[in-house]
């Protein structure tokens, strides 16, 4: 088993579907911070057979919650001390903005091509996002 040392500060991205950790990594432009950040593909779960997780050393300023657009399975956990303060499922946010793409040819989005990409969740249960644009149904919010 491999083992991976702990972090004194930081967050810890766990349960991310296998295979999704440099996808979760190139989001959140992570290899533009000066903090150290560890990859861990294909760890064993004993709830998700496989998994990727992502240590950041320090704090981060990105809303996490955005996450839950890319994988709704996201747990994070909270580190400070070399101790877990606080751990919690990501949350669906009511809008995003640059992480879905409108796929609608004749949305302002395709023409004004400087436009923000901004979707509003529209029905939460099923993870379905709208163009507040033109009203474009995203149905495949996830990675």
């Amino acid at each position: 088993m491999l083992n991976i040392g702990g972090l004194k500060q930081g967050v810890v991205i766990d349960h991310i579907a296998a295979g999704q950790g440099m996808a979760i990594y190139e989001y959140l432009e992570l290899g533009k911070i000066d903090s150290c950040v560890a990859i861990i593909k294909n760890a064993s779960s004993n709830k998700m057979g496989r998994k990727d997780i992502i240590k950041i050393e320090g704090p981060i300023t990105v809303d996490l919650d955005t996450l839950a657009v890319l994988d709704p399975d996201i747990t994070l956990n909270f580190i400070e001390n070399d101790a877990i303060v606080a751990k919690r499922k990501v949350n669906l946010p009511e809008t995003v903005t640059n992480i879905l793409k409108c796929k609608n040819p004749r949305c302002i989005t395709s023409i004004e091509q400087e436009l923000p990409h901004v979707f509003k969740l529209t029905v939460p249960e099923k993870r379905i996002y709208r163009c507040v644009y033109c009203d474009q149904k995203y149905k495949e919010a996830g990675l």
